[in-house]
C-alpha cells in the first residue's frame, strides 16, 4: 500500500534523444528509495513519477538526473545545466537547440529561445562532430608532413578530446547502477585501442560514434518540430472584446465565456462559437479541406483556423488547455507511457543481451591467448572490435524510433493512438464494429413526417419539443430544430430525465409526456396493431421512428432520417480489401438498420442497448482482433471492451477519454487509413529489427574470424543505428489515406455537432 506522504512529482527532462536516453533517465531514479511509478517520456520530454518525500528529496532526483548527463527542471522551469563541464547531449541545458520551454500538462510548446542554435552545427553533439573530425583530419594531415611518432601523438589527442565526455558520462551512469551501456563500451573499446597501439582507429571509432550520436539528436528533434507545428498554429494573442472596446491579450489567458474579434486574415485564437458576422474560414492549415467553410451565428470555429473574408465575433467555448490542438498535442505526449509489447520485449532482452557481450568479448581476449597460446595484442583487439559491434543500440531504438514518427504522423492526419501498445493492437485487427448515429451517419437526422394519432401536428410537436429540450442526443435535436423552424413554442417541462437507449420523458401540465422508441411504447403497452403497422412501414423506408406518449396513451410518431456519411461506404470497401470485416451495432430499430447496413455493405446488429453493445464485443472478440469504433456515451463501456476502441472526433469527452485512439476528423475512411499506418509502423519496426540483428549477426562472426576490425565495427554500429533512425523516419511521410501530404493535418471538422446517445434510440 502506497506510503499517504508519496506524491505525484513533475519535472522536464532535456537531452533525450532516444529510447536509451530515456532508460537512462529511468533507471538513474528508479534505484533511489521512495521512488515509484517512474514514467519517462522521449517526446515530452517529461519525467513523472510517485515520490515519498521522507526517503528521498526532490533535489535527489534532479541531482541523479544531473549526474547520468541530462538537464532538469521542475513543469514550468528552465532546465538546469548537469555539473562537470562535458559535453552533453542536445538540449541538455538552456542553449541547446531543443530548449523551448514545454508545459507537458497543456501541451503548450513555446517559441525556442533567442539565443537558441539554428543548426546543428551550434549545438553540443555537433561541436563535438566537427571537432573531432577536425582532429581527425589533422592528424592525418600530419602523416603526409611529420614524422611517426608525431602522427601518433595526434590520433591519441583526438581519440582523448573525443572519448573524454564520453567516458564520464560512461562513469556517471556506472556509478548509478548502469554500468552496461553504449558509452562504456566506447570507452572501453577507445582506451584498450590507445594500450594496444591503435590510436588511428580509436580516433576513427569516436568520431563515427560522434556522427552517430549527432543523427540520432537530429532525428529526435524532427519527431518533436512535427508537433511543436501543430502548437504553432494557435495564436500568441487574441481581440478581447471588454465593454466597447477591445484589447489586446495572450490567447492562453482567454477565459470561457468571453467574446474575441477575428478580423480577416487572422487566425482563430480559441476553440469557440460564432456570435456575430458571416465569413468563409480556411480550415486547411489544420484539417486539409481546401475549400473555405461557410461560418454563421451559432457555428463552431476552432483555434488555428484563419478567418478569410469579414470580421466574427467568437464566444470561447474552451480555455487554451483545452482547445482541439492542445488536446492533440496532449494525447501524443501521453501515448508514450503505452508501450508496445514488442518495445518491453526488446527492452527486456538487452538488459541480458549487454552482459552476455561483455562476457564474450572477454572470452575472446583471454581464452585464445591462454589456452592456445595465441598472441594477446590480436585477440585483445578482436575482443575490443566485438564489444563494439555488439552493441544493442540500434536494436534498441528500432522500436521507439518507429513508434514516434508514426505517432507523429497520425497527430499531422488527425489519427491518434495512445502509444506503442495501441499501434500494435490497431495493426491485428481483423474485425471493426461500427457505432451508428455520429459514427457511420451524420448524426443529424432531420424530420421527416409527423403522424398526429389525437389532435393538432403543432400540439404534437410542442409536447415532443418540452420532452427534448436540452437534449444532446441528435435526434431530440433534430425534433427541437424542427418545432423550431415551424414556429412552434415547446412546451413547459419539468422533471424530465432520460431513458438510456429508449427516449426520454418529463411532466407537462401534470401529465406525464414520454418520447420514445417504439420498443419503450411496446413496453408500456400502448403499440398496438395498427400503429405497429404505421411504424413497420416508415421504418422499411429507413427512417428512425420514435412515438410520443401522454400517459402512456400514443398521441402520434415522428419520423426521422440520418442519412450515412458519403465516405462511409468507400470506408467499408477500403477495411474489405485490407482483409477486415465489419459490422454495424445500433439501438436502432431492425429496419432502419438493415436499411442503412445494405446501402454500406455491412453487416448489422440492432436494438442494442449500452450493455448488448459490450456483448455483441465480447462475442466478436472471441474469434477475432476487433475494433470498435463510436462517439458517444452509451460507446463508452463497448469501446473499453475491445482490443482497440476508437472515438470519433466529434463525440463526447467520456468516449474520447475512455478509447485507446481517435479519429479527430469525422471520416470514416480515417479508419482504414489508422490501420495502414499501424501496418506499416509494424513493418517498418520488423524491418529495423531484422537491420540490428542482422548486421551484428555478419559483424560477430567477422570480428570474431579477424576479417573487420575496430573501425569497421564501429562503423557498422553507427550504420546500423543510422539505417534504422532513417527508416524510421520513412514512416513521417507515410500517407495513411494516400491523399497528398500538404493536405492531411490535424483536428477535427466542425460540421458535426457532438452526440452522448443518452436521450434516444441510438
Amino acid at each position: 500500500m502506497a506510503d499517504v506522504s508519496a506524491g505525484h512529482r513533475e519535472w522536464r527532462v532535456t537531452g533525450m534523444d532516444c529510447g536509451s536516453c530515456a532508460a537512462k533517465v529511468r533507471g538513474a531514479v528508479e534505484r533511489l528509495p521512495g521512488v515509484e511509478d517512474v514514467d519517462v517520456a522521449l517526446m515530452a520530454e517529461r519525467l513523472r513519477l510517485t515520490l515519498d518525500e521522507t526517503q528521498t528529496p526532490p533535489e535527489s532526483i534532479e541531482e541523479a538526473v544531473r549526474g547520468v548527463g541530462f538537464g532538469i527542471a521542475p513543469k514550468g522551469a528552465r532546465p538546469v545545466k548537469p555539473k562537470g563541464g562535458f559535453v552533453l547531449p542536445d538540449g541538455a541545458f538552456p542553449d541547446a537547440a531543443e530548449s523551448s520551454e514545454t508545459d507537458s500538462e497543456t501541451g503548450d510548446m513555446d517559441e525556442p529561445a533567442d539565443d537558441a542554435p539554428s543548426s546543428w552545427m551550434k549545438s553540443s553533439k555537433g561541436r563535438l562532430v566537427l571537432g573531432t573530425g577536425a582532429l581527425l583530419a589533422a592528424a592525418w594531415a600530419s602523416r603526409l608532413v611529420l614524422p611517426a611518432e608525431i602522427a601518433h601523438w595526434a590520433f591519441v589527442l583526438a581519440t582523448l578530446v573525443g572519448i573524454l565526455p564520453v567516458a564520464q558520462r560512461a562513469f556517471a551512469m556506472t556509478r548509478a547502477g548502469m554500468p552496461f551501456t553504449i558509452e562504456m563500451l566506447m570507452t572501453i573499446a577507445a582506451g584498450g585501442a590507445l594500450i594496444i597501439g591503435e590510436p588511428e582507429e580509436a580516433a576513427l571509432v569516436v568520431f563515427l560514434f560522434a556522427v552517430g550520436e549527432l543523427l540520432e539528436g537530429v532525428s529526435a528533434g524532427k519527431a518533436r518540430d512535427s508537433i511543436r507545428a501543430l502548437s504553432k498554429l494557435v495564436p500568441k494573442t487574441a481581440r478581447l472584446e471588454v465593454g466597447s472596446k477591445t484589447r489586446e491579450v495572450a490567447a492562453e489567458e482567454l477565459q470561457v465565456g468571453q467574446i474575441v474579434q477575428v478580423r480577416p486574415g487572422d487566425r482563430v485564437p480559441c476553440d469557440g462559437e460564432v456570435m456575430s458576422g458571416t465569413s468563409g474560414v480556411d480550415e486547411s492549415p489544420v484539417t486539409g479541406e481546401s475549400v473555405p467553410i461557410l461560418k454563421e451565428p451559432g457555428a463552431e470555429v476552432f483555434a488555428g483556423s484563419i478567418n478569410a473574408e469579414a470580421l466574427l465575433r467568437v464566444r470561447v467555448t474552451k480555455t487554451a488547455e483545452d482547445n482541439t490542438i492542445a488536446r492533440i498535442v496532449r494525447l501524443v505526449e501521453e501515448a508514450e507511457s503505452a508501450r508496445a509489447p514488442t518495445e518491453r520485449f526488446i527492452d527486456r532482452f538487452s538488459r541480458i543481451y549487454m552482459p552476455a557481450v561483455v562476457g564474450a568479448a572477454l572470452l575472446v581476449a583471454v581464452v585464445p591467448p591462454l589456452a592456445f597460446g595465441l598472441a594477446w595484442g590480436e585477440w585483445v583487439y578482436r575482443a575490443l572490435a566485438l564489444l563494439l559491434i555488439g552493441c544493442p543500440c540500434a536494436l534498441v531504438i528500432s522500436v521507439p524510433a518507429s513508434i514516434t514518427s508514426a505517432l507523429s504522423t497520425g497527430a499531422r492526419n488527425g489519427l491518434l493512438m495512445k502509444g506503442g501498445a495501441v499501434i500494435e493492437a490497431t495493426a491485428r485487427t481483423t474485425r471493426v464494429a461500427f457505432d451508428k448515429t455520429g459514427t457511420l451517419t451524420h448524426g443529424k437526422p432531420r424530420v421527416t413526417d409527423v403522424a398526429v394519432l389525437s389532435g393538432r401536428e403543432e400540439d404534437l410537436l410542442a409536447l415532443a419539443a418540452g420532452v427534448e429540450s436540452g437534449a444532446s442526443h441528435p435526434l431530440g435535436q433534430a425534433i427541437c430544430a424542427e418545432a423550431e423552424r415551424r414556429g412552434v413554442d415547446a412546451a413547459a417541462a419539468t422533471g424530465g430525465r432520460a431513458l438510456p437507449g429508449k427516449g426520454a420523458e418529463a411532466s407537462i401540465e401534470g401529465a406525464t409526456v414520454c418520447v420514445g422508441s417504439p420498443r419503450l411504447a411496446d413496453e408500456r403497452g400502448a403499440l398496438k396493431d395498427d400503429l405497429r403497422t404505421r411504424v413497420s412501414a416508415l421504418e422499411a423506408d429507413g427512417k428512425t421512428v420514435v412515438i410520443v406518449l401522454c400517459d402512456d396513451v400514443p398521441m402520434g410518431l415522428i419520423a426521422l432520417r440520418d442519412e450515412p456519411r458519403a465516405d462511409a461506404a468507400d470506408a467499408v470497401t477500403q477495411l474489405r480489401k485490407l482483409g477486415i470485416t465489419s459490422v454495424m451495432l445500433t439501438g436502432d430499430n431492425p429496419r432502419t438498420a438493415q436499411a442503412i447496413a445494405e446501402g454500406l455493405g455491412i453487416e448489422h446488429r440492432s436494438e442494442l442497448m449500452p450493455e448488448d453493445k459490450v456483448t455483441a464485443i465480447r462475442d466478436l472478440t472471441a474469434d477475432a482482433r476487433v475494433m470498435m469504433i463510436g462517439d458517444g456515451i452509451n460507446d463508452a463501456p463497448a469501446l473499453a471492451a475491445a482490443h482497440v476502441g476508437v472515438a470519433m472526433g466529434s463525440g463526447t469527452d467520456v468516449a474520447l477519454e475512455t478509447a485507446d485512439a481517435a479519429i479527430l476528423r469525422n471520416r470514416v475512411t480515417d479508419v482504414p487509413a489508422k490501420i495502414r499506418l499501424a501496418r506499416a509502423t509494424m513493418s517498418n519496426i520488423h524491418q529495423n529489427i531484422a537491420i540490428a540483428l542482422g548486421l551484428k549477426a555478419v559483424f560477430l562472426v567477422t570480428t570474431v574470424l579477424g576479417i573487420t576490425g575496430l573501425w569497421i565495427a564501429i562503423l557498422a554500429d553507427t550504420g546500423a543505428t543510422v539505417l534504422v533512425t532513417m527508416n524510421a523516419l520513412r514512416l513521417l511521410f507515410f500517407r495513411p489515406s494516400g491523399a497528398p501530404e500538404s493536405k492531411e493535418r490535424v483536428s477535427p471538422t466542425t460540421e458535426e455537432p457532438r452526440s452522448d446517445h443518452s436521450a434516444a434510440t441510438t
